[in-house]
C-alpha cells in the first residue's frame, strides 16, 4: 500500500481482520500516509466493470456479511500461503492449484491488458521479495502494453484550413 500510494491518488487496504500483523514500522508508514484508508473485516465479494474495465468492488464485511460498494480502477491481490484467485475463476487461465497462468517470462495473462504476479503465479517462492521483483516487471509490461496502445493512436493532425482564392 505505501508503494502504491506514490502512484495512487487513494490507496484502500481491504484486510478480513481488524488489525494488521505486518510490522510495527510498516503500520505506522501505512496508517500516517494520508492517501491509505482501511476496510477493515472485509474482504473482496465481487468485481465490477464499466465498458469492460474495472469500475468497482463489492465488499463484504466478514463479521456482519453486509455488503458495500467501493468505487476503484485498479486491484491488486496479496495473498497468504494458498493463492486466493477465486475471483478470478472463469476470467483467467489458472492451473489445478489455483495459481494464474502467465505467458512466461513475462507476466502477460490470456487477457489483454491483464498482468498477474507475485504469490499469485508464484508456486515455489510465494516471498515477499518475490512479489516485489515480479511486481515490477508486471508494470513494465503494463506500461509496454499501454505504450503499444499509444503508438496506435494517430499523432495530431494538422489540417490547413486556408484557400487561394
Amino acid at each position: 500500500a505505501t508503494f502504491l500510494s506514490r502512484f495512487a491518488r487513494t490507496v484502500t487496504v481491504i484486510h478480513r481482520r481488524d488489525t494488521l500483523r505486518a510490522s510495527k514500522a510498516m503500520q505506522e508508514r501505512a496508517f500516517a500516509d494520508p492517501t491509505i484508508t482501511f476496510a477493515w473485516e472485509s474482504e473482496v465479494a465481487g468485481l465490477r466493470d464499466t465498458d469492460g474495465r474495472l469500475s468497482g468492488l463489492t465488499l463484504r464485511n466478514t463479521t456482519t456479511g453486509q455488503t458495500s460498494s467501493l468505487p476503484v480502477t485498479g486491484l491488486f491481490v496479496a495473498i497468504g500461503h494458498d493463492p486466493r484467485t477465486e475471483l478470478f475463476t472463469g476470467q483467467l487461465d489458472l492451473d489445478e492449484a489455483g495459481y494464474i497462468q502467465v505467458a512466461s517470462p513475462s507476466t502477460r495473462t490470456t487477457v489483454p491488458g491483464v498482468f498477474a504476479a507475485g504469490d499469485v503465479v508464484d508456486h515455489t517462492y510465494r516471498q515477499a521479495i518475490t512479489a516485489a521483483g515480479t511486481g515490477a516487471a508486471a508494470a513494465l509490461d503494463a506500461e509496454r502494453y499501454l505504450a503499444a496502445l499509444a503508438e496506435r493512436v494517430p499523432a495530431t493532425v494538422t489540417v490547413d484550413l486556408t484557400a487561394t482564392v
